[in-house]
């Protein structure tokens, strides 16, 4: 339960926030947005923050998605991998997948299940998420696994930002 209530689902003060948040979430308001708008300013920095996060990068969705689904899990922010979920495969992640991360922190998947890249970017977003600091060995694998620096900053930054 929450500690505050949800603001209505029908709310639209202030208009143009709730507008540019429901064009943003496709004509809706997620809980978040309903409990975000407690504080306006929040919810507007939130929203200029996490929708920059979600639509303007240039590493693949795929391998952000499944980052976030990881943090969603080792944190057990269920609401989180229930939205991040279908997402992931959206962007070509499987079922199988999303069902095996449900195992972590184990980090053992069977052969063949995860390519090297998403292997990879698993073992960054479980040492960030448990351990704050990042082998490097796991560092240079990501890096050999990305196409650029740029997606390496990006898909920290997304483990960063969901964490």
């Amino acid at each position: 339960m929450p500690v505050i209530p949800y603001l209505p689902a029908d709310i639209e003060e202030p208009r143009e926030l709730v507008t540019a948040i429901r064009a943003r979430r496709g004509g809706t308001l997620l809980n978040l947005d309903r409990m975000l708008l407690h504080s306006p300013p929040f919810a507007a920095a939130w929203n200029a923050f996490l929708g920059g996060v979600r639509q303007t990068l240039d590493a693949p969705s795929k391998l952000r998605e499944l980052a976030i689904c990881v943090v969603a899990l080792l944190n057990d922010a269920e609401y989180e991998f229930i939205q991040h979920g279908p997402e992931f495969l959206k962007a070509g992640g499987t079922g199988e997948q999303l069902e095996w991360l449900k195992n972590l922190p184990e980090l053992n998947a069977p052969a063949g299940l995860f390519n090297p890249a998403e292997y990879a970017i698993i073992r960054l977003t479980c040492e960030m998420t448990r351990n704050i600091h990042v082998s490097p060995a796991t560092a240079d694998a990501v890096l050999a696994e990305l196409d650029s620096p740029q997606h390496y900053t990006e898909i920290v930054g997304v483990i960063a930002t969901y964490n």
